[in-house]
């Protein structure tokens, strides 16, 4: 009998979208508040502002900046959590520098 090899598969680093989203609820439950009343202080529907949170939706940096705004926060503390989140989650190995951009 030969010895069993377990593969990881490898870790996919998650979309900017989704843990912007994460963060956007996060901060929206922490605060007590409902989509509802979300969505009517940022100008945005109640489906999308769902669909952002859910990291379905690649928002503009106007709907981030309304959305953040109506749970009292800049871009800049919505840009800093997303960031940490990040730099928390990545693959072993990946901390320390970003991704070579090639283009």
């Amino acid at each position: 009998m030969g010895d069993v090899v377990h593969l990881r598969a490898p870790q996919v680093e998650p979309l900017w979208r989704e843990v912007a989203g994460r963060a956007l609820r996060r901060a929206r439950q922490e605060r007590g508040l409902r989509l509802r009343e979300v969505a009517g202080r940022s100008g945005v529907s109640i489906q999308y502002l769902s669909e952002v949170e859910r990291g379905l939706k690649e928002p503009s940096s106007e709907i981030l900046a309304a959305v953040a705004g109506a749970l009292d926060l800049t871009l800049l503390d919505l840009t800093v959590a997303v960031g940490r989140t990040l730099v928390a989650e990545a693959a072993p190995g990946r901390v320390g520098g970003p991704r070579a951009m090639t283009g």
